[in-house]
This record gives C-alpha cells, sequence and structure tokens, in this order.
C-alpha cells in the first residue's frame, strides 16, 4: 500500500506516554554535519516533582553518532549514503543500550518550515466540556497549506471565553463563546517523504517528526524564558532554524539557509585548503573577533593539491577571521531580520538563546549581541541524565528535544483532515512499516 493513500479518518499520533510506568524512547537527529541517535528510559517524575513539560526524568542508555552522508541542509541527496550512516549511528546506540529498536521520532530541517495561524470560534450551551475545547481546537488546526505542504506541528497559544483570552483550561467554565487561536507549523512535502525513505530501508519506522527550531528550544529554554517570551536559535552545519516561545507555548518557527558548513566552505575556498582541513582550523582557530587577532599569529594548515605532499602553508590566524566574520554577519542579519519580520520582536524583549554545532564558534556570541541587539546566551541541553560531557554541549540540543517531546505531545490537537502527523501504520510489512503524513485538504 502507498504511504500516501492509505485512507481512514482518523489521524495517528504519537502514543501518550504511561503514567505510571517507564518507556524506552529512541531519536534520531538527521543534521547536514552529524546524525546523532539517543536512546533513553523515560521515568514517571512523582506529582510533587513535576514541572511544565517535564512529567518524566530522562535517563539517556545509548548514543550514536555518525558524521553525515547524503544529507545536505537536512535534504537527503544520496538515499544510499543516507541509509549507511543512520544503520551505523544507530547500531553504536543500540550496542550501548544493550537492546534493539524498531522506531523513531526523527527531527527535520528541511521542507522551507512555515509558521501559519488559525483561529476559530464555537456557540456553547453555558458550561465549557473537553468536546467543546476539542471541538474549537480542532476548528482552528484548519489552515489552508499551498499545495504539497503538509502540518508538522499544531498547538494552541490562546483560548478566550466570551471575548476573554489567556485562559489555559476553560473546562468547567461558564460561557457562551468559546474560542482558540492556533500556531501551525507546516513542511514541503517531499524532502519528508525522502527522509521518511531513507529511515526506512535501515529497517525502522518513523513514530513522530519533529521540527529542529521546536525540539531544540524544548531541551534549552528554562521555564522561565518560555513563559516570558524567548526565542531559541538553532545554528546548525546546513541550515540557521528560529523558534519563539510566548506563554511557554511555541508560536513562530523559521529558518535561514545558511549554517556551520558555509563557513566551513568560505574557509577552504579562501585559503584553497581541503574541506576536512577548512572545518578544523575553523573549530580549532576559528574566532569572529577580528580586532583581537594579530597578524603575527599564524597557524599551519595543508595546502590543496593533487598529491598531496604539497608543503603545508602558514596562515595568519586574523585572516582566518576576517574570513569566517563576514558570512556569520550576513547569516545572524538575516536571522533579525527574520525576528522583525515575525512580528513578535515585543514578545523576544531581550532574550536569544544559541545553540547548535556552529554557536560553539569562539566569539559569536558578543558578535550576535551586537547585530541582534538583545542579550545572548549560549544554550545546552537540561534536565537529562546519562550523557558524556562530549554529548552535552550545544550540538546535541536537537536531540535531547526530541527526548522531551513525547511530553508535551499531548499540546497538540489534531484536525482530520488538515493536520499531519506521523505514527505507525500496522498493516505494513515488519521492518518495513510504512509511516506518513496525510495530506491536508
Amino acid at each position: 500500500m502507498s504511504l500516501f493513500n492509505r485512507g481512514g479518518d482518523e489521524l495517528p499520533r504519537i502514543k501518550a506516554l504511561p503514567k505510571r510506568r517507564a518507556r524506552v524512547i529512541s531519536v534520531l537527529d538527521v543534521g547536514s554535519e552529524k546524525i546523532s541517535c539517543l536512546i533513553a528510559r523515560l521515568k514517571p517524575r512523582l506529582a510533587s516533582e513535576m514541572l511544565p513539560g517535564r512529567t518524566h526524568t530522562i535517563e539517556v542508555i545509548g548514543v550514536g553518532h555518525q558524521r553525515s552522508h547524503g544529507i545536505k541542509s537536512g535534504v537527503v541527496v544520496d538515499l544510499d549514503a543516507a541509509e549507511q550512516a543512520i544503520r551505523l549511528c544507530v547500531d553504536a546506540a543500540e550496542r550501548m543500550a544493550g537492546l534493539t529498536i524498531e522506531s523513531l521520532i526523527v527531527s527535520v530541517t528541511a521542507g522551507r518550515l512555515k509558521s501559519h495561524s488559525g483561529s476559530a470560534e464555537i456557540e456553547t450551551a453555558g458550561e465549557i466540556d473537553k468536546a467543546d475545547v476539542q471541538r474549537v481546537l480542532g476548528m482552528a488546526a484548519r489552515v489552508p497549506l499551498d499545495e504539497r505542504r503538509v502540518a508538522l506541528h499544531s498547538m494552541a497559544y490562546d483560548l478566550a471565553l466570551d471575548g476573554e483570552g489567556g485562559l489555559d483550561n476553560p473546562v468547567g467554565m461558564t460561557g457562551s463563546r468559546l474560542g482558540a487561536s492556533m500556531h501551525v507549523l507546516s513542511a514541503e512535502e517531499t524532502p519528508l517523504r525522502n527522509l521518511e525513505a531513507v529511515v526506512n530501508r535501515a529497517q525502522l519506522m518513523v513514530e513522530a517528526f519533529v521540527a529542529t527550531p521546536y525540539a531544540s528550544a524544548l531541551s534549552t529554554l528554562v521555564e522561565d524564558e518560555a513563559a516570558m517570551g524567548s526565542a531559541c536559535i538553532d545554528m546548525g552545519g546546513g541550515a540557521t532554524t528560529i523558534a519563539i516561545f510566548q506563554n511557554g507555548r511555541f508560536v513562530y518557527a523559521d529558518q535561514v539557509a545558511m549554517g556551520g558548513r558555509h563557513i566551513t566552505m568560505d574557509l577552504a575556498r579562501g585559503l584553497s585548503i581541503p574541506l576536512a582541513d577548512a572545518e578544523r582550523l575553523k573549530v580549532m582557530h576559528g574566532c569572529t573577533l577580528t580586532e583581537l587577532m594579530q597578524d603575527g599569529e599564524t597557524v599551519q594548515v595543508a595546502a590543496l593539491g593533487e598529491d598531496g605532499q604539497d608543503a603545508p602553508i602558514n596562515v595568519a590566524r586574523s585572516l582566518v577571521s576576517r574570513i569566517i566574520r563576514p558570512r556569520v554577519e550576513e547569516t545572524l542579519e538575516l536571522v533579525r531580520d527574520r525576528l522583525a519580520a515575525s512580528g513578535l520582536g515585543h514578545v523576544i524583549g531581550k532574550r536569544i538563546v544559541l545553540t547548535g554545532g556552529a554557536s560553539q564558534l569562539a566569539g559569536l556570541g558578543d558578535t550576535a549581541r551586537t547585530i541582534l541587539q538583545r542579550n545572548v546566551r549560549l544554550g545546552r541541553p537540561m534536565g537529562v541524565s546519562g550523557l558524556n560531557p562530549s554529548s552535552k554541549g550545544p550540538a546535541f540540543a536537537t536531540a535531547v528535544g526530541l527526548l522531551i517531546y513525547p511530553q508535551v505531545a499531548h499540546r497538540e490537537s489534531v484536525s482530520a483532515p488538515s493536520i499531519a502527523t506521523v505514527a505507525f501504520d500496522q498493516n505494513s510489512r515488519a521492518g518495513r512499516i510504512g509511516s506518513w503524513l496525510r495530506r491536508s485538504l
């Protein structure tokens, strides 16, 4: 059966976490520079220890990461290469955890992520019940999408009763008109279809797709930041994504097709050195603060040659910085413009969290403060145990956020036939169970 002709009215959703027993969750962060797989055991917290979005403790029991192949800017460009990289990554995590996994929650960067707003209002019989809330949320989620786009996430950011907004849970209240405002995040269908195809080829199932900016924000924003309003900027290898939170809710996302790999390419071209050496030079000696670099400081790098026998060349660190800084400034200026275009600058205030592998470039925080004109901090994933120090940095923010996602998935509203999500298709062959987004009408 075709993945796109499954039929049925009820949309599949990720299964709710059991309230009184542990569950093992496996996730896959598919990036342009690296692919990461985490396997973790989620255990219910005591009622007195629960936090918003943190109903379970997370203990990582398996970690695997592999250099990315066949992926460019989050898009699958070579099925065979990507399949092999995913297999190696998952195998490493399985061996560490001592178990075999069948399904994964997968990150999504590709597909030109785009935010939409939806709203609806219904008349009620007086006292509001759960059915009323579900009905108005389903109506608000019916946002018309362009052809070949599907909805990844849909979540309410405001509920109103007789025009009075800001409600968290109107069940049991009395009123005649119940309204809802909804944030729907959509993506292009084709990149997601190809991403699922490569996961299926690795004999695995996609349990759910989660947008990278949403996952990164879940793992790096503290409760007060999400409540007061903040932006999380994930600087990955092939793209930079933006997530805005308000009143603890995910209200906007966007992305810029520029990331750390573009800086590496600039260095490789500008200095005529191999890409691998350019990446190493960026990580070890790169800095965005050109004024701190002395012309007398040099580093030795291999020249680009056919036989690899050319003598190494000495490069001034100040030159390295002068090559890096324009690309960093261009990326941050695009982010600044996207934040302004969102119309939510007042929501963000002065709070920006930078995360992702490329955010670790020396001096980037200071450059971001200057260009964005906001307070900037480096965001590292929080609230997990079992990770070694090398996996606790900003580069693993998305992977950890994917582990948090099942705890907040219940906030999303499904509206057949307009909202799409992924889960198991129990009718497909074992090991190649097809799961796919249902097309929005």
